[in-house]
């Protein structure tokens, strides 16, 4: 009898095994998927088979843009247009930004216009800055929030809401919820100061440009790099003021933030009002401090002036802006006109909402604050 053979694999007895090409196979698979996708992408117009896509409309527009960004791609009033200063190029346009008839005094209730008027705007290294027009127009005359002629010889009340452009909520509360009277005052820190300049015009609200004036405790007190500070010289001073003047466009006048220091220092409040005046706008004294020289240096100066008597929301309580808003009402019946100010919190824009809406039944007349001025131009 045969022995086994121990060696063979068990169970495969003498069958043999069957040998495939499986690298040709694969090969052949990839090329027909390879011819497939290719001969797909040349009938279909979307080879991309149904995945889902976005399209993102690539538009250049003016906010969120720097200042400078502005100045650059801008139209410069003093050169032919779409020319750039000294070199030459030609500068890619954003549409008409100047208008000479847009800022004529519109009705009361119609919201105003954002576009700067070429009279009263220069470009400068930041952007434009307000100026005096050729034939004596300020930008006051321009961009003041025109009067109704209803009440017009009721004991007025204007009111100063600022920092806007500071809080996104707080200024969408403010332009939403505000009477149109109120004047808004641009903070020049915000992110997108155009484009708060442009919601608030369109609701018809008048503008004025916040300057950082120095306090008493400064640096441990800072309210920003472009702080005006009695101790800068003339270059570096106006430097900083034309980058603050050059945050947006279309404002009357100008109001101090802090300041205590500053408006306590005759020569450079003097200096400082000088430069406004020179700049055709109003200038309006926050109230903060009760040794400023704000009204002596504005006399001087010729400075159209105004100043706030009550703070509305020192302490941010319903109840005491309410008390405050009485003060105010008792003020400007004795005087004729009171100015008030307060920031964009919502219990104070809530308060004054409330206040404002049977004012006039109390014979009162709520006004912008440059009816409080003697709008007469300086000879």
């Amino acid at each position: 009898m045969a022995a086994k053979d121990l060696t063979a694999p068990l169970g495969m007895g003498k069958r043999k095994l069957i040998r495939l090409p499986f690298g040709l196979i694969g090969m052949g698979l990839v090329t027909v998927v390879i011819t497939t996708g290719l001969l797909w992408m040349g009938v279909v117009d979307d080879p991309l088979g149904g995945e889902p896509t976005a399209v993102l409309p690539l538009e250049r527009t003016v906010e969120g843009l720097a200042a400078r960004d502005i100045a650059a791609l801008s139209v410069q009033q003093d050169l032919g247009p779409e020319q750039d200063d000294g070199t030459g190029k030609e500068l890619a346009t954003l549409g008409p930004r100047f208008d000479d008839v847009a800022n004529q005094p519109a009705r009361t209730g119609e919201g105003l216009s954002a576009t700067p008027d070429q009279r009263v705007t220069e470009r400068v290294e930041y952007g434009y800055l307000p100026k005096l027009g050729g034939d004596g127009i300020r930008p006051l005359d321009l961009y003041a929030r025109p009067l109704s002629g209803e009440l017009i010889s009721a004991p007025r009340i204007a009111v100063v809401i600022g920092g806007i452009g500071l809080s996104e909520a707080g200024s969408e509360n403010a332009l939403k919820s505000l009477p149109p009277d109120v004047t808004l005052a641009i903070a020049p820190y915000a992110a997108s100061p155009d484009r708060w300049m442009k919601q608030a015009r369109a609701a018809g609200h008048e503008l004025l440009m916040q300057l950082p004036l120095e306090p008493f405790d400064y640096p441990d007190n800072d309210p920003g790099p472009h702080t005006l500070l009695v101790s800068l010289r003339s270059p570096e001073f106006l430097d900083r003021l034309s980058w603050l003047l050059s945050r947006t466009t279309n404002y009357a006048g100008v109001i101090n933030t802090q300041g205590g220091r500053f408006t306590a220092t005759e020569p450079s409040m003097q200096f400082l009002l000088d430069q406004i005046t020179q700049r055709g706008l109003m200038y309006v004294d926050d109230g903060s401090s009760s040794r400023t020289v704000a009204p002596v240096a504005a006399s001087a100066a010729r400075t159209p002036f105004s100043r706030v008597d009550i703070v509305l929301d020192s302490v941010p309580r319903a109840e005491e802006i309410n008390g405050q808003l009485l003060q105010l009402e008792a003020l400007a019946r004795a005087r004729g006109v009171a100015v008030a100010s307060g920031t964009a919190l919502p219990v104070t824009i809530k308060t004054l909402q409330e206040w404002a809406a049977d004012l006039e039944r109390r014979g009162l007349q709520l006004v912008p604050v440059s009816a409080t001025i003697d709008r007469a131009p300086q000879g």
